[in-house]
């Protein structure tokens, strides 16, 4: 359930961003990377308010007050859960995928959306795997 609603909000990121996109510049490279970097914007921003306000809620328990320090420790655990399969899929997969599946399909938003579920398999195996290996560890804050 930790990716349901920041995959939500990725996905209707990344349609909004498509057709504005294109509409303003007219070139597909761009709608590829403004697609793929603007939902990660949601999809992280996200997921980084969540874990704060669990990480204020667990420090708040024990006395204690939220810092820069654990803030910095949100977002070790954040890349830790996500980095190899963060850069693999922003730099590589995702804009390969949003660039030429719209042209295979011959439809921008049909093409992105298949580009977006395609590139989401392949950053949740090594997401999962790594948030399950660190969450004990790197997700403490009590």
């Amino acid at each position: 359930m930790r990716y349901l609603p920041p995959e939500i909000l990725s996905l209707l990121f990344t349609i909004l961003a498509v057709p504005i996109t294109y509409k303003i510049t007219g070139d597909r490279l761009s709608v590829a990377l403004s697609a793929t970097w603007i939902g990660n914007i949601g999809y992280f921003g996200y997921l980084l308010t969540s874990d704060i306000i669990v990480a204020k809620k667990a420090i708040h328990k024990t006395g204690g007050r939220y810092t820069g320090t654990s803030f910095f420790k949100n977002i070790r655990a954040l890349f830790a859960e996500f980095g190899l399969a963060e850069l693999l899929d922003s730099f590589l997969i995702r804009p390969a995928l949003m660039f030429y599946l719209p042209i295979l399909t011959g439809s921008l938003t049909a093409g992105s959306v298949m580009a977006k579920i395609i590139a989401d398999t392949t950053f949740y195996i090594p997401a999962i795997i790594s948030y399950e290996l660190t969450k004990s560890r790197l997700r403490k804050f009590d």
